[in-house]
C-alpha cells in the first residue's frame, strides 16, 4: 500500500498539483494576513504594486522561458548548461533595461509634481529591487519544468513564500509595521531563493560564459511570440486591477475589493496551472518527433479531464461564494458582501471554460505556432480592456469588469480551435472519448 502512494506521489500531474498547491495554499495565508493587517486603500496599494511587478516578470522571463523548456526538454547536460547560460544572460540585459525605464520614469514623475496611484509610484521606486532578488529562482524555473522536477520546483517557491508568510504572521502579531516594510520583506525572502539557486548552479550563472549567440536568436526568434502570448494572457487579468486604479472613483479601494473574488478565482486555477505546467512538454516532445497524432490525443485527454475536475470545485465555489469571500477578505469587507458574492459567482463560470481556452494555447506553442497562439491572446486581451474600460469609467461597475472576462474568455476558445482545426485539424468531439479512455488505462499513467 505505501508503495502504491509513493509510486502515485511521483507521477508528475500530482507532484506538479502539490508544487503548485503548496505554494498557493501559503500565498493564500498571506492574503488573508495582509487582508487584516491593512486597510482597504493601502492593501489596493499593495495589490497593484505586486500585481505591475508579476505582470513585468512575465515580460522579462516570458522571453525565454518557454522556448528554454522547449529546448531543455531532451538536451544533454552540454546542451542544457548553454541554453540556461544564454536565458540568464537576455534575462540580465532585460533587467538593467528595466531598472533604468523604472527609475527614470520615477524621476521624472517626481520632478514634475504629477500625482498617480502611489500603488504604480511604489513599483516605480521598489520593482527594480524585487527584479534583482527574483532573476535567479526565476530563470531556474525552465530547469525545473523541462526536467519535470516539481518538487525542487515546490522546495524554491516553498522557501519564498513560506519566509514571506512568515513574516506577516510576526507582523500581525507584534511588529504592526506598514507597507514599506511589507514589501522590503518580499524583497528580502525572494532574495534568499535567488541566492539558493545561484548556490545549486540551477540558474545558469555558472555556466554564464557558455552563453552563445545561436542559442540566444534561438530563444529570442521563438520568446517573441511567446512572450507576447503570456504578457496578453497576464493582461486579460491584471487589466483590470490596473484599469480600475486608474478610476478616480473606485481607486485603490476598488482594486482592494475586486481583489478578493480574484485571489479565489486563482485558488481553483491551481489544477489548471499544474496540469498545463505537465502538458507542455509531453505534447512539445510528440510534436518535435513529428508525433502529431499522438500530441493531438495528449491534448483531447487533458482537456476533458481537467474540465471534469472543475466541474465540482466551481459549482462548491458558486454555491459558497458568499462564505468564501468572507473567511478570505475578513470583516473590513462586510458591507460589500454581496456585490463581491456576485462578482465572485461570475468567476466561477470563468473557470469552467479556462481549460478549454488554455489547452488551446498549449498545443499551439507545441506545434511550434507561438505567433497563433499570440494572435488569439492579442485578440482576447483588445476585448478585455476595451470592456473594462466601458465597465469601469461608464458604468462605475465591478460585476460589469467581471462579466468581461467570461466574454473574452469566450473569443479565445473559438479563436483557438479554429486556428487548432486549420493546422492539425484539431476536432473537440474527440475530448470526450480520449478523456474516457485515459480514465479506463489511469493505471498505467500512475504507472
Amino acid at each position: 500500500m505505501l508503495g502504491k502512494l509513493r509510486q502515485i506521489g511521483k507521477e508528475k500531474n500530482l507532484s506538479s498539483l502539490m508544487a503548485n498547491g503548496s505554494v498557493a495554499f501559503l500565498g493564500l495565508l498571506s492574503f488573508m494576513l495582509l487582508t487584516r493587517q491593512l486597510n482597504k486603500e493601502l492593501f489596493g496599494e499593495w495589490v497593484l504594486f505586486i500585481t505591475l511587478a508579476t505582470f513585468v516578470d512575465l515580460l522579462r522571463f516570458g522571453l525565454t522561458r518557454t522556448a528554454s523548456v522547449r529546448q531543455l526538454s531532451g538536451a544533454d547536460a552540454l546542451e542544457k548548461q548553454r541554453i540556461m547560460a544564454s536565458a540568464f544572460r537576455i534575462n540580465l540585459v532585460l533587467l538593467l533595461l528595466l531598472t533604468s525605464f523604472c527609475w527614470g520614469l520615477w524621476l521624472m514623475i517626481t520632478l514634475s509634481g504629477q500625482t498617480i496611484n502611489n500603488g504604480y509610484f511604489l513599483f516605480l521606486t521598489y520593482y527594480p529591487w524585487l527584479a534583482v532578488a527574483n532573476l535567479g529562482w526565476n530563470n531556474a524555473m525552465s530547469l525545473f519544468q523541462a526536467e519535470q522536477n516539481f518538487n525542487r520546483m515546490m522546495w524554491v517557491r516553498v522557501l519564498n513564500v513560506g519566509l514571506f508568510c512568515l513574516f506577516l504572521v510576526v507582523n500581525f502579531l507584534w511588529l504592526k509595521e506598514g507597507i514599506l516594510t511589507v514589501i522590503w520583506a518580499n524583497i528580502f525572502v525572494n532574495a534568499i531563493s535567488g541566492v539558493w539557486c545561484l548556490l545549486k548552479g540551477w540558474d545558469g550563472l555558472f555556466h554564464f560564459k557558455k552563453a552563445q549567440r545561436k542559442i540566444e536568436k534561438e530563444l529570442l526568434n521563438f520568446g517573441k511570440y511567446s512572450m507576447g502570448t503570456l504578457i496578453s494572457s497576464s493582461l486579460l487579468k491584471s487589466s483590470d486591477t490596473f484599469i480600475i486604479g486608474m478610476s478616480p472613483i473606485l481607486g485603490s479601494v476598488g482594486i482592494a475589493m475586486y481583489a478578493i473574488p480574484l485571489k479565489l478565482t486563482d485558488l481553483l486555477g491551481i489544477p489548471l496551472h499544474s496540469f498545463t505546467m505537465t502538458a507542455y512538454p509531453k505534447m512539445a516532445k510528440k510534436a518535435i518527433e513529428g508525433k502529431m497524432q499522438e500530441a493531438k490525443k495528449i491534448f483531447y485527454s487533458y482537456v476533458g479531464i481537467v474540465m471534469l475536475l472543475f466541474l465540482p470545485v466551481a459549482a462548491v465555489g458558486f454555491v459558497f461564494a458568499e462564505t468564501l469571500v468572507l473567511f478570505l477578505g475578513g470583516s473590513e469587507y462586510k458591507d460589500s458582501l454581496p456585490l463581491l458574492t456576485l462578482v465572485f459567482r461570475v468567476f466561477a463560470v470563468y473557470i469552467m471554460l479556462l481549460p478549454l481556452d488554455r489547452f488551446t494555447g498549449v498545443l499551439l506553442d507545441s506545434i511550434d505556432k507561438p505567433k497563433l497562439n499570440l494572435y488569439k491572446v492579442l485578440m482576447m486581451t483588445s476585448a478585455n480592456i476595451v470592456i473594462n474600460c466601458i465597465a469601469v469609467f461608464v458604468f462605475e461597475s465591478l460585476v460589469a469588469v467581471a462579466v468581461g472576462t467570461v466574454l473574452f474568455t469566450v473569443v479565445g476558445i473559438f479563436m483557438g480551435f479554429y486556428y487548432l482545426k486549420r493546422e492539425i485539424q484539431v476536432n473537440g468531439k474527440h475530448i470526450v472519448s480520449e478523456s474516457i479512455l485515459f480514465i479506463k488505462n489511469l493505471k498505467t499513467h500512475l504507472g
